[in-house]
């Protein structure tokens, strides 16, 4: 019976000291830091000249009317203003403001409120729309209070922050949350790598800083998961991502963003099998842009990028983002994957901004014939030069175009009709008669995957891999 006692007694206490500690980390209050931060936030205004045409008619034609094309075209111009409201913070005490691009994009006039009845007018001095991020100069000879960056990596999941923002117009609006998940991708541009954090963010609160405890902002408030305002799913660019970006905005007035010249896609399950990667990770090599810097090095399609300028790849999406980081005219150590072994690059990084991606070269005629693969069972022909022409796809391309797909094909579902294969198993496919053997060696193998690069019906090259089996 002692023996339970002592081991209750012990449960207890741990779970004592447990409950101490955490509530260590969580705060009392934010108002001593709120009161510290606000006089650096900054309530931004915009007003644009939209110009629109009247009906001259006081009726609507019905629809299909003839009459209506006939009339559309007497409206007069008319001239409104249209004004959107948003959020930003000071990072220098000559006046610098740092907000987001969709803030301030084509405003005729800006106006930055500061400690919520100081009003200055601001001109831009660059913005980048990739990144969604302004810098903002106040025209005032006036001193302000500004706020530092901190080191977004080392923020962690669960940390604490606060929001400070101009929701709804409401300026000098504090809320607070936890960071919720990092590395958030939601589709906005090609450069994602959002910290998710259960702040309240609403309309208005674009451009705002996110802080740390310490004071620091870690993020830039930028979009929120619904229309109808906060339920708890905001994301921020991380401000080691938007330093760069701002850092080159303030001395050029531009980006300079490094340039590899390749498209990408991920590397699936069924793809690191066939390449006899040990998991699927790195940033599969779709193609490879004309006269680029990977072309130069040597990087040719269905390479997999494994890591570049020594940083790990593991998902597809880090690649773009940490490229784009990278000084232009680096020279840059590139590891890939290659015939089942690691290799190593050197790539000469060329300029995003200056770049010509995928130029057409040489044409090429290929025959015109049409027939199935019936291991696959789907019907093919030939690519020809129209198909080169009208896609417009390098003209040295060759390989089959996808007539029919029957429904229980292996490929049914992962691939449309109309989109061409171009290699199987890394080999370039010539013939019908190239796809044919290729299958025939897959299915006699113990791997019974194959390898497929396509171009879609967007004309994207892709890989995908097909169980056959």
């Amino acid at each position: 019976m002692k023996k339970i006692k002592i081991i209750f007694l012990t449960i207890i206490f741990s779970f004592g000291f447990l409950n101490q500690s955490y509530s260590r980390t969580v705060p009392e209050s934010f108002a001593d830091l709120a009161e510290k931060l606000m006089p650096s936030v900054v309530n931004i205004s915009t007003s644009t000249t939209v110009v629109t045409k009247s009906n001259p008619l006081p009726f609507q034609f019905p629809p299909g009317s003839p009459f209506g094309d006939m009339f559309k075209e007497f409206g007069d111009p008319q001239e409104r203003q249209s004004a959107a409201l948003g959020s930003g913070f000071i990072i220098d005490e000559k006046g610098i403001v740092i907000t987001n691009n969709h803030v301030i994009q084509d405003a005729d006039d800006i106006i930055v409120r500061v400690n919520g009845d100081q009003e200055f007018k601001a001109k831009v001095l660059g913005a980048d729309p990739l990144m969604d991020i302004a810098v903002l100069q106040l025209e005032t000879n006036e001193k302000f209070i500004p706020v530092a960056f901190g080191d977004s990596d080392k923020a962690r999941i669960g940390d604490w922050v606060i929001a400070i923002g101009n929701p709804f117009g409401l300026g000098g609006t504090v809320t607070a949350g936890i960071i919720s998940a990092r590395n958030r991708s939601i589709g906005l541009s090609r450069y994602e790598d959002f910290i998710q954090t259960d702040a309240s963010i609403n309309s208005g609160n674009s451009g705002g800083p996110l802080f740390d405890m310490e004071g620091n902002v870690i993020g830039i408030n930028t979009a929120i998961l619904g229309r109808n305002g906060s339920i708890g799913i905001g994301f921020s660019i991380p401000s080691n991502s938007a330093q760069i970006v701002i850092d080159q905005l303030i001395e050029f007035g531009e980006t300079k963003r490094g340039w590899l010249g390749v498209r990408i896609q991920d590397v699936t399950k069924e793809i690191a099998e066939v390449e006899k990667l040990d998991k699927p990770r790195g940033a599969l090599v779709a193609s490879v842009a004309e006269n680029s810097p990977s072309e130069k090095a040597g990087i040719k399609a269905g390479d997999i990028i494994l890591e570049f300028n020594g940083e790990r790849i593991n998902q597809m999406k880090e690649l773009p983002a940490i490229v784009a980081r990278t000084q232009v005219g680096k020279n840059v150590e590139v590891k890939i994957w290659r015939d089942k072994k690691e290799i190593i690059k050197n790539v000469l990084l060329g300029r995003l901004e200056t770049s010509e991606d995928f130029k057409v070269s040489e044409k090429q005629k290929t025959i015109d014939t049409t027939d199935q693969i019936e291991d696959l069972k789907i019907t093919v022909r030939s690519l020809n030069k129209d198909d080169i022409k009208n896609r417009k796809l390098p003209n040295q391309t060759t390989g089959l175009v996808i007539t029919s797909i029957q429904n229980n094909s292996p490929l049914a579902g992962s691939i449309e009709v109309n989109s061409i294969i171009v290699e199987a198993q890394k080999e370039r496919i010539k013939s019908i008669d190239d796809l044919k053997q290729i299958t025939k060696q897959v299915l006699n193998s113990n791997q019974k995957t194959i390898l497929l690069a396509i171009y879609n019906n967007q004309n994207q090259r892709r890989y995908i891999g097909i169980k056959l089996d």
